[in-house]
């Protein structure tokens, strides 16, 4: 793929450099095809090159910086950058230093980008049902106030992840949710028998609303069923492939 990056943007995040990247615009082959930024499966220096491209494509000069990914409620506050290789492990970023690009990967689990832009503050997380349900969300707005953030200012914007027309569970999945809190059923549809399809993007929204952040976006985009313009493990899995990519979602200060 040789077109340039895909880089979509909300409205309520424009006072940050940010983009929700997908699959175009990269160097990688096969089953990788495009922009993936994930270490984990394809070549190193494809991998390098299309985060290279992804960075330069949102905040060009700044150092781009992920964390190692566990599906988890844990946050890291930046202070100076680090090395790929030495990527803390955790699922969310937050910092108030310009010059560094948060990015959290994804392949149908939902990445949240949010900003203070009174406080000069920015956070990226990684909210898969996992995290999601483990509070990823609450903890990335608290890191952020820890930096003088204040829930109220804080906009958030929920990228491309799966939508609940592709996102088919069980009924101890829905279970989870609903043994949380009952109102959670709400994000669910009824499917055939013990199976229903879960709103991961709704409920990602409804709870950074229930934590009082002030402005809450959802760009509304599929990765299961867009194959060109998205990685997604669902769609992997379903098809029998060895392997997935990921995009990435990216938020920096100028």
């Amino acid at each position: 793929m040789s077109e340039r990056p895909e880089v979509l943007t909300q409205p309520a995040l424009s006072g940050a450099a940010h983009g929700f990247l997908g699959r175009r615009g990269g160097v990688s082959q096969g089953l990788h095809a495009g922009l993936n930024v994930s270490y984990s499966e394809d070549e190193p220096a494809h991998t390098a090159e299309n985060r290279r491209r992804a960075g330069e494509a949102v905040l060009p000069g700044a150092r781009l910086l992920t964390c190692y990914q566990i599906h988890s409620p844990d946050v890291v506050t930046v202070t100076a950058p680090w090395a790929d290789a030495d990527r803390p492990k955790a699922d969310a970023l937050v910092t108030d230093r310009p010059g560094l690009l948060l990015g959290v990967l994804t392949a149908d689990c939902a990445p949240v980008l949010f900003h203070d832009a009174e406080a000069g503050v920015i956070g990226a997380a990684h909210a898969g049902w996992k995290g999601a349900i483990g509070g990823v969300t609450d903890r990335t707005v608290e890191a952020m106030e820890a930096l003088g953030a204040d829930r109220s200012r804080i906009a958030a914007v929920v990228g491309p992840c799966i939508a609940q027309k592709s996102y088919e569970v069980d009924a101890g999945f829905e279970a989870r949710f609903t043994g949380e809190a009952a109102e959670n059923v709400r994000f669910f549809r009824a499917g055939r028998a013990g199976h229903s399809w879960f709103d991961l993007e709704g409920y990602v929204a409804a709870r950074l609303a229930a934590f009082g952040v002030g402005t809450v976006g959802m760009l509304g985009e599929d990765t299961y069923s867009q194959a060109e313009r998205f990685y997604s493990f669902r769609r992997s899995t379903h098809a029998g492939e060895a392997g997935y990519g990921r995009q990435i979602s990216l938020i920096g200060l100028r």
